[in-house]
């Protein structure tokens, strides 16, 4: 705020604020009405299991390759065993009913890798999606 003195004739300098905060009130109560309106998210649902599925089997699948001296490997799936002929339909009825298609290939150390890729065919034929290959724990300062 500033006085003048004098005859008043001069012209003033100053800004005049009070349209300013008529319009600066004004779009104050605009705002203060608008924004309880708005909607404050979506509105989403959350997908539940469908009821009557197969229990989901948390057992991961490992298919065992066992070296026998000049013969060909002997195969196990989970400690059961299996001829290399009956690999094929077993995992083709294992994971007809999962989710995750994950399976483990484990093979001993005189094992050559032909008979590993094979079962990583077989493994393929049968829907896996994913195949690791499981090596022997390496303890440290061996």
């Amino acid at each position: 705020m500033s006085m003048t003195t004098g005859s008043g004739r001069g012209y003033s300098a100053e800004i005049n604020v009070t349209p300013m905060i008529d319009i600066l009130l004004v779009l104050l109560i605009i705002f203060m009405v608008i924004v309880p309106v708005t909607p404050r998210g979506l509105a989403a649902l959350a997908p539940h299991p469908a009821k009557g599925d197969a229990p989901r089997d948390p057992r991961a699948i490992v298919v065992q390759l066992l070296h026998s001296p000049g013969q060909v490997p002997a195969y196990k799936i989970n400690e059961t065993a299996y001829a290399k002929s009956d690999l094929l339909p077993k995992l083709t009825a294992v994971y007809a009913n999962r989710a995750e298609r994950v399976m483990f290939v484990k093979a001993d150390d005189g094992i050559e890798f032909r008979y590993v890729a094979e079962v990583i065919d077989i493994g393929r034929a049968a829907n896996v999606d994913h195949i690791g290959l499981m090596t022997p724990r390496i303890m440290a300062g061996e």
